[in-house]
């Protein structure tokens, strides 16, 4: 089968993203793949979708480095095709990071993946799914019982309100945001801070103020579901755990958060049971939960990382599943075409 990757720009892609250990991992299982771009799509005047997908030279890769160094040069070609050649199209794009600079991108992944559902091709995640869950406000649609308590507000007065009602402090971060970026941890309305942070944050839209969670300075836990369940390869759950950087509240690996292995608890599967239907029914195929205690602080749909470090710390390679996984789905759509939506295959 052909994969096509979508990703926010070709030259932001690192070797050690899940995307790439994906593609990997679909090369090696003998499928062919592809990137495309938010400037990539054509819609031409008799309704044909096409995209120009860039392909790598070569179809052998033992390594994700050697792969990405492939993709980051000039051995690489770009094709115009037919999106109907493309059996599945990964969405692994995040909005967010084009949201300042390009606001035309942001959206395109789910506008021209809808397009390409309608044609045919299985879109994963969901793309009418991942259009509900633009910014975080997509987070405040599932059961109290597993989200801190939160405001979302542009007044500052409302933000000191809640801070004075929290007796741990609270954190505040942007609606739109991804990445730990401007993330801060407010002790009391009276930190002299505050105001500087509102400053610089409110700028970007509305701001989120959540109860802050003791245990989150033991870092918070990545929790990969697929097809709604737990990701389970060889007996191992696909989790680990993010601790911060001293210091750091943020437990991002990106910003110095070190992974380590986690046991998975009671409390962890019965947060991910009580999310499941509501990914389920939202067509949500990979998902990270990022879980402190018995709360999910995020629910990550549009690019879930951290597969890569998953296989090495566990000696397990969790992309193989994932990838066997799309090529049941695609055996699905084969015997039953459009009888079952892309929503409902998504997470088959």
């Amino acid at each position: 089968m052909r994969i096509a990757f979508f990703v926010n720009s070709i030259a932001g892609e690192t070797a050690n993203y899940t995307t790439t250990v994906l593609a990997l991992t679909a090369l090696n299982r003998g499928h062919d793949i592809c990137y495309v771009t938010p400037g990539d799509f054509v819609l031409r005047p008799d309704d044909s979708l096409m995209v120009r997908a860039l392909t790598l030279p070569s179809a052998s890769y033992k390594k994700a480095e050697t792969l990405h160094k492939d993709l980051q040069g000039d051995k690489t070609s770009v094709q115009t095709i037919d999106v109907s050649e493309i059996d599945i199209l990964m969405l692994r794009n995040d909005p967010s990071q084009d949201a300042a600079e390009r606001p035309w991108a942001a959206n395109t992944g789910t506008i021209f993946g809808r397009l390409a559902a309608a044609r045919g091709v299985i879109v994963l995640n969901d793309p009418d799914g991942l259009a509900m869950a633009q910014n975080k406000l997509y987070f405040q649609d599932f059961p109290a019982s597993v989200r801190p308590a939160t405001l979302i507000s542009k007044s500052i007065e409302e933000i000191r309100t809640f801070i004075d009602g929290q007796k741990k402090g609270a954190i505040v971060k942007p609606l739109q945001g991804s990445g730990g970026k401007n993330v801060f941890k407010i002790g009391s309305p009276k930190d002299a801070n505050l105001n500087q942070i509102f400053e610089a944050v409110s700028g970007e839209g509305y701001l989120i103020a959540q109860d802050f969670i003791p245990e989150a300075s033991e870092g918070d836990v990545r929790f990969f579901l697929m097809n709604g369940r737990p990701l389970l390869r060889d007996g191992k759950y696909a989790a680990f755990r993010r601790v911060p950087a001293k210091g750091e509240i943020r437990s991002n690996v990106h910003v110095g958060g070190g992974p380590e292995p986690v046991d998975m608890t009671d409390a962890m599967l019965a947060i991910a049971e009580t999310v499941r239907p509501k990914l389920v029914a939202d067509g949500m195929f990979l998902v990270g939960l990022d879980i402190v205690g018995d709360k999910i602080l995020e629910i990550n749909v549009f690019t879930p990382g951290g597969l890569n470090n998953l296989s090495e710390m566990y000696d397990t390679n969790f992309c193989d599943s994932v990838i066997a996984a799309l090529e049941a789905k695609l055996a699905i759509r084969q015997a039953y075409g459009h009888a079952i939506i892309n929503r409902a295959l998504a997470t088959l």
